[in-house]
C-alpha cells in the first residue's frame, strides 16, 4: 500500500516542473531551455548538454503534442546589418537584444557587408532555422521584391536604418533629413557660406534622406557652393574625400559627414594636412558613436540613438509575430544635434564676406 502511493508523489512532483525550474538549475534563460527541447541548432554543445542533465535530474518530460498545439515559434529573430565594424551597430544591437531577452527571445546576427548576394544566402539560412522573423537593414541595391518574398515564406519582417518597396512597411530608424537640416541651420548660424556634403550611394533610402537634407538647406539659406561627394563611408574614405576638397579653390570652411567614421576620417585628413578640426574647417558626424565625445577635438555629431531604433525594431517584429494582420507600422526617431569642439565658426576670408543668417528651421 505504501509502494503503490509512492510513485503517485514522484509523478506529481516531475509533473509540476516547470522552464523555469530547469533554467534556474541549469544557469541558463528560458529561452535557452526552450532551444534545447526543440533540438535547436543555435545552442552550443556545452550548454545543450548542461540543460540536458538538468531536464534528466528534475525528472522533466517534454510534452511535445502540447508545444505543438502551442505553434511553431522558436523564439528567435535573424539580424542582418550590413557593416558589423561600425560602433553604430554594436549599439543597436544591444538594444535589441535587451528589447528581446525581456520576452525571452534570442537573435541570429550576420553582416552583409552591403553585398544583397551574401545578404540572400544569411536569409535563406536562418529561414533553414526556422527563424520567427527578421530585423533587417538592407544591403545597397537589394530588390524591393526581397520583402514580399520574406512575407511568403511567414517571416515577420522589420526593416531598420534603410527601406526598400512601397509602403505600407514595418520600419524603424532616424530622420536622416532633419538631422542634416539640423548640422546645416548651425553651420549657417556660426558664419559658414562654403559647406560641403561628404559620402554615401544614393542607392538607398538611409543616402538619398541625408542628401535631400542637404540640398535643401543651401536652397533655404541661399548658399550657391555646393560640393556633394559619393563614396563608400569609412575612415578612409574621409580622408581621400577631406583630402580631395581642400585642395580645391575655394575649399569648404565646414563638412557635413554620411556618419561618425567618415568625420573621424576627414579630422584625421585635415591633421595630416597641418590644418585644425573645428578651426581651419568644421566637421560635424552621423549617429554619435561613444568614440565621437572622446575623438580629439571632440566630434559634433547628429545623434541617432542606435540602442532606442534596436529596441523599437524588436517591439515592432514581436509585435508582427503576435499579429501578423495587423497595421504595419513606422517609427521615425527624432535626431538630435550634439556641438562638441570640431565644430567652430567660421574664418574670415576676402572673397566670401560673412552674411548675417537668420537662425532658420525646415518645414
Amino acid at each position: 500500500m505504501h509502494l503503490d502511493a509512492l510513485p503517485h508523489q514522484n509523478q506529481r512532483d516531475t509533473a509540476s516542473v516547470t522552464l523555469k525550474d530547469i533554467a534556474a538549475h541549469a544557469g541558463v534563460s528560458r529561452s535557452t531551455v526552450s532551444l534545447v527541447l526543440r533540438e535547436s541548432p543555435l545552442v552550443a554543445e556545452q550548454t545543450r548538454l548542461k540543460v540536458q542533465h538538468s531536464i534528466k535530474a528534475l525528472g522533466y518530460v517534454y510534452n511535445r503534442g502540447a508545444a505543438a498545439l502551442r505553434g511553431s515559434r522558436t523564439s528567435t529573430l535573424g539580424v542582418v546589418v550590413y557593416d558589423i565594424a561600425n560602433p553604430f551597430f554594436g549599439a543597436m544591437v544591444a538594444g535589441i537584444d535587451a528589447a528581446l531577452n525581456r520576452e525571452g527571445y534570442v537573435s541570429f546576427l550576420a553582416n552583409s557587408e552591403d553585398s544583397p548576394a551574401r545578404q540572400q544566402r544569411f536569409l535563406e539560412r536562418m529561414r533553414e532555422h526556422s527563424v520567427d522573423g527578421i530585423l533587417l537593414c538592407p544591403a545597397e541595391g537589394t530588390d524591393p521584391g526581397l520583402i514580399d518574398t520574406l512575407d511568403k515564406w511567414g517571416m515577420a519582417c522589420v526593416q531598420v536604418l534603410r527601406h526598400v518597396a512601397e509602403p505600407p512597411f514595418d520600419y524603424a530608424g532616424a530622420n536622416f533629413h532633419q538631422g542634416v537640416c539640423q548640422a546645416m541651420d548651425h553651420l549657417v548660424r556660426l558664419g559658414h557660406q562654403r559647406i560641403a556634403f561628404l559620402g554615401g550611394h544614393s542607392e538607398h533610402s538611409a543616402t538619398r534622406e541625408r542628401w535631400q537634407g542637404y540640398r535643401e538647406s543651401l536652397e533655404h539659406h541661399q548658399l550657391t557652393y555646393q560640393r556633394l561627394l559619393r563614396s563608400t563611408v569609412t575612415r578612409r574614405d574621409g580622408v581621400d574625400m577631406i583630402t580631395q576638397l581642400m585642395a580645391e579653390s575655394p575649399a569648404p570652411t565646414a563638412v557635413v559627414c554620411h556618419n561618425d567614421m567618415v568625420a573621424f576620417g576627414a579630422m584625421l585628413g585635415l591633421k595630416r594636412l597641418g590644418l585644425v578640426p573645428g578651426v581651419d574647417c568644421a566637421v560635424i558626424g552621423t549617429d554619435d558613436v561613444e568614440e565621437a565625445s572622446l575623438s580629439e577635438p571632440s566630434l559634433t555629431s547628429i545623434a541617432t540613438h542606435p540602442y532606442a531604433i534596436g529596441e523599437e525594431a524588436a517591439r515592432l517584429a514581436l509585435r508582427r509575430i503576435a499579429n501578423p494582420e495587423g497595421a504595419r507600422e513606422q517609427v521615425v526617431l527624432a535626431p538630435r544635434l550634439q556641438i562638441r569642439d570640431s565644430c567652430g565658426a567660421a574664418r574670415p576670408t576676402s572673397d566670401a564676406p560673412l552674411p548675417n543668417h537668420a537662425a532658420g528651421t525646415h518645414a
